[in-house]
């Protein structure tokens, strides 16, 4: 395996609220000098929960996407706030967006999505041992909330409203991860 690159030169080439567009210079170890454009979160990380509701059964929710310009079926997730622990930021995106809460939190991995130009991490926690424990959100409506078995993953990712990649992922890990607890 190669040495990773080494970088020559990083400028930021556009900003917005959320993000920052950074152009970086790299040479590799064979010599060739190439420029890449990587967009850089400007929070504290993210989390996505898979929200267990019953033995099989996650809750999703019905959320306006502006990229897509649609509602998506997907998991609740959000930003994690300064000074925020993961697992908090995790029960507070819980309870906003689905009115639940969480007695048992567990990080089960981070995701990344397009890590050649996104420099942004998502980390996957499951939920469970769900209670009531409605929280106001920063949403601009009430996500609808949707219950789906896990054992019928194949339909929920062959409906055209939920492609959210982070989502389908996270509901095939942690069916597995409960389908392994299962077996021992």
């Amino acid at each position: 395996m190669s040495d990773k690159p080494e970088i020559l030169a990083t400028r930021t080439i556009a900003e917005s609220r959320l993000f920052e567009i950074q152009e970086v210079d790299l040479r590799f170890s064979n010599g060739t000098e190439v420029s890449f454009e990587k967009l850089m979160n400007r929070g504290y990380g993210a989390v996505l929960v898979v929200p267990v509701i019953a033995p099989g059964r996650v809750l999703l929710v019905r959320e306006y996407g502006a990229g897509v310009d649609r509602y998506e079926l997907q998991l609740p997730k959000g930003r994690v706030e300064a000074g925020e622990a993961l697992l908090d930021a995790a029960q507070r995106e819980l309870r906003e967006e689905t009115g639940y809460g969480a007695r048992r939190l567990e990080r089960v991995t981070g995701v990344t999505v397009a890590p050649g130009y996104l420099g942004h991490v998502t980390e996957i926690v499951l939920a469970r041992e769900l209670y009531t424990a409605p929280l106001p959100g920063d949403e601009p409506e009430p996500p609808g909330v949707v219950e789906w078995p896990l054992d019928d993953l194949p339909a929920l990712v062959a409906r055209d409203d939920c492609t959210e990649a982070r989502t389908i992922a996270a509901l095939y890990l942690v069916r597995d991860l409960l389908n392994n607890e299962e077996d021992e």
